[in-house]
């Protein structure tokens, strides 16, 4: 722990947020945290990095991390977001976040507007399910 994240005041400062707390396809059991109406459908942890740097957190995005009880090893499902909740102090660095919920819902909230989804969402997302769905089933080990 070069950044000197050992100690258990770091450890508060920084939060860690994995992209299965805010994914509505996953059950509270499986790691969501938040409602499912808020949750967003499979976000990932560069995404969650992109909304929460661009409203000026200090984020550290950990590409090899995987939730622990995220079964998929596929790299999409990889990653985990370190985000900067408090200063040394104490306080929020961010008034508006002072919780590591007021971060997660403002992620789920701010993740679909982002422009890599509208663009992907233009036609029906049938089609895009359809797409990616022929890659997966091929890339299953059969039993």
């Amino acid at each position: 722990a070069a950044a000197g994240v050992a100690s258990p005041a770091d450890k508060e400062r920084f939060i860690c947020i994995y992209p299965a707390y805010l994914n509505n396809k996953k059950t509270i059991a499986e790691g969501r945290r938040i409602p499912i109406d808020k949750a967003v459908e499979n976000p990932t942890s560069t995404e969650i990095q992109d909304v929460c740097a661009a409203v000026g957190f200090n984020v550290l995005l950990e590409k090899n991390k995987m939730y622990p009880r995220e079964w998929n090893r596929d790299v999409q499902y990889r990653g985990r977001v370190r985000i900067q909740l408090k200063q040394d102090d104490g306080n929020p660095c961010l008034p508006q976040f002072p919780t590591r919920k007021s971060v997660m819902l403002y992620a789920a909230e701010t993740i679909p507007k982002l422009k890599t989804r509208t663009q992907k969402m233009g036609g029906s997302d049938q089609s895009l399910q359809q797409g990616e769905g022929g890659k997966k089933g091929k890339g299953k080990k059969k039993k």
